[in-house]
This record gives C-alpha cells, sequence and structure tokens, in this order.
C-alpha cells in the first residue's frame, strides 16, 4: 500500500484589513465599575439633603420636625444657593434657621424661633428666606 503524506503549508498570519480597537482601560486593582444601581442611587443621595449629627441633636432638643413638604422646601433653597455658586448658607423657613454645607449638602445645624432672637452666624456667603 501506497502512504501519501500532506503537507500544510507554511503561510502568513491572517492580517486585518481595518485596524483593530484601542484596548480599553482596564479598571485599577480594587476599583470596581460603577454600575447602574450605584450611580443612580448617588444621583438619587445627592437630591436629598444629610443632617449632621449635629443638628440632629439640635433639632430633637428643640422640638424641630420637617414635614415632608417643608423637606421639600428645604431641598429646593439648597439646590437655588447651589445654583447661585453659595459654599455655606443660612436658610430661614417659617420660625425655623438652617445652616448649610451646599457642596455636602448637609444641614449643619438647626435652631428654632426660641434661639433665633439675638442669634449671630458666621461663616455663611449666603441666605435664603422661604
Amino acid at each position: 500500500m501506497l502512504e501519501t503524506k500532506f503537507q500544510i503549508p507554511n503561510t502568513n498570519p491572517v492580517i486585518p484589513l481595518s485596524k483593530p480597537a484601542p484596548p480599553q482601560a482596564k479598571p485599577k486593582a480594587g476599583a470596581a465599575a460603577a454600575s447602574f444601581q450605584e450611580v443612580l442611587q448617588k444621583k438619587l443621595d445627592q437630591s436629598w439633603l444629610k443632617f449632621s449629627a449635629h443638628a440632629q441633636k439640635r433639632m430633637a432638643a428643640n422640638g424641630i420636625n420637617l414635614s415632608e413638604s417643608e423637606m421639600a422646601k428645604l431641598t429646593e433653597a439648597v439646590d437655588k444657593v447651589e445654583a447661585k455658586g453659595g459654599r455655606e448658607s443660612l436658610i430661614l423657613m417659617r420660625d425655623m434657621a438652617f445652616v448649610v454645607s451646599v457642596k455636602n449638602r448637609t444641614v449643619i445645624t438647626a435652631i428654632n424661633h426660641e434661639r433665633l432672637r439675638d442669634n449671630v452666624f458666621t461663616n455663611i456667603d449666603s441666605a435664603v428666606i422661604s
């Protein structure tokens, strides 16, 4: 019987006609790509206000309770100050005053009507009366 041997021809590698897409940057070690849920939650967190521990204590001690509509007004006031470039703002609402860090969207302190009289506010660059 006759044996036939086949040889595989030596060919050059296949070259694509178009340039390949540049490699995408890989996340650094320990850094994960933000999921849609994380991005959404971050945006939602930015639309509402936080209250510092000091503000929470003041509110509890002075009997300050905010309704949803009052929280919405306070948030709207902070949004307005932010749009104007304010950093630390005094927001007067009804018979209450709030000092807010606009950048951090955090209420720093809260004052009721009894303590509002003869009070001096320092380190603020803006005020909102609503």
